[in-house]
């Protein structure tokens, strides 16, 4: 694809019916039927992959893209995946999650030689069960995965009717950490990442999520990152339907505003969209809703600006005095390095969002026609029904005063 926005469902136009997945920022593989077997084919290749506009990064992806291609296919359907290698060393994919013979299972080594630069193996099993699962290597895995090798599957259930849903989501989370000026992530860090991306994308090049009101929406991730993420959308309760283990029963299910999402794990959850608006959807780790961050910064909040600034104007003549008030970014102008993004960014109809990383926006509309996945805009609020500024009151609102200590030990 010549584009980094979500592509339109990929109907079927053979084997069994579904309906398709959209992907974050994504697109689904197509297939070929041959005989009774669905068949795919991924290339392993570097890739570049713009994480927002103003920043590329150099990665291993599949198809021209990091994370790869959707694979969607239905419950009984017999899949056979040809697996390209174009990247300068050798590699396999493993199918996490799912139910598949030994050999097939993608550990290099283990279960199979591994796949040498410019060579092509073929993957063939039964997808048995419905469910969302993923792919990434079982090949020198550490520097592979990341560099961005990694993608969905999403296996339909045979019967339309189970757990049928009128909108699906489905993105893959990854982090990385890419040094400002540069253009390849430092695959041995393991805890100091700076880009925190669904489907390698960071906030605001992050598609929303376009909704009609009243439909049942599924959203499927995965978390193929180095760290758990819990993922929280505002406006709503929603139940955890699904993991990479298999769907949960019904009675199994409770109500959530937040899901924590585990290393190496799979969560799916349905909300209905009866509540019309733009509602912010994201990690719940504050520093995972930024970009380009640093770790290593003084905290100079109540720190006199005047006299931080004149001292920092003696050492650098140039430099800015930040972070005396906060770090409120969005009225701020200052040239930065090449290829990075500013820690937060984005703007609403109100003014700045102030986010980045793992943040978009579900939109719910009412009248969205069925495949109309286009970004609606902003939401036009009925009066009446936006906060807004009023005088201070006359009276102080109360405090917490002081309280005896004489019950503390020291």
């Amino acid at each position: 694809m010549d584009k980094v926005v979500m592509q339109p469902p990929l109907h079927p136009i053979s084997g069994p019916d579904y309906r398709p997945v959209v992907t974050l920022n994504g697109w689904s593989l197509p297939f070929r039927m041959n005989g009774d077997w669905k068949e795919f084919h991924l290339v392993a290749e570097p890739v570049v992959r713009e994480f927002a506009e103003g920043m590329k990064v150099n990665l291993w992806g599949y198809n021209g893209q990091s994370p790869g291609p959707t694979i969607e296919a239905v419950e009984g359907d017999k899949v056979r995946i040809f697996v390209t290698n174009k990247l300068p060393e050798y590699t396999t994919v493993h199918w996490h999650g799912m139910i598949i013979p030994s050999g097939m299972d993608g550990v290099g080594g283990l279960t199979q030689p591994h796949i040498q630069p410019g060579r092509t193996f073929v993957y063939e099993f039964e997808m048995k069960k419905s469910g969302t699962f993923m792919y990434h290597p079982h090949s020198d895995e550490m520097v592979q995965m990341a560099m961005g090798m990694m993608g969905m599957v999403v296996v339909h259930p045979r019967d339309l009717n189970f757990r049928a849903a009128d909108r699906d989501f489905v993105f893959v989370m990854s982090t990385y950490r890419v040094d400002p000026g540069t253009y390849l992530p430092k695959v041995n860090e393991m805890t100091d990442f700076n880009m925190w991306t669904w489907n390698a994308r960071v906030f605001p090049g992050i598609d929303p999520l376009p909704v009609r009101l009243g439909d049942k929406v599924r959203v499927r991730i995965g978390n193929l990152s180095m760290t758990n993420h819990p993922i929280h959308l505002h406006g709503h309760s929603f139940a955890v339907t699904c993991t990479d283990g298999g769907w949960i029963p019904e009675s199994a299910q409770y109500p959530e505003t937040t899901t924590d999402v585990p290393v190496g794990a799979v969560r799916v959850f349905d909300v209905l969209a009866d509540n019309p608006g733009d509602w912010a959807f994201h990690c719940h780790k504050s520093h995972h809703t930024m970009n380009a961050m640093g770790h290593d910064m003084r905290n100079l909040i109540g720190v006199s600006r005047k006299d931080l600034a004149k001292a920092v104007g003696k050492l650098a003549p140039d430099g800015m005095a930040m972070g005396s008030t906060g770090m409120a970014m969005g009225n701020m102008e200052m040239p930065a390095p090449d290829n990075t993004l500013p820690m937060m960014s984005g703007t609403g109809q109100f003014g700045p969002i102030e986010m980045g990383g793992m943040f978009t926006v579900m939109k719910i509309r009412e009248g969205l026609a069925r495949d109309d996945y286009r970004d609606p805009g902003p939401y036009q609020f009925p009066q009446g029904t936006v906060a807004y500024e009023v005088e201070a009151p006359d009276a102080a609102p109360l405090r917490e005063q002081g309280r005896p200590s004489h019950k503390m030990k020291m």
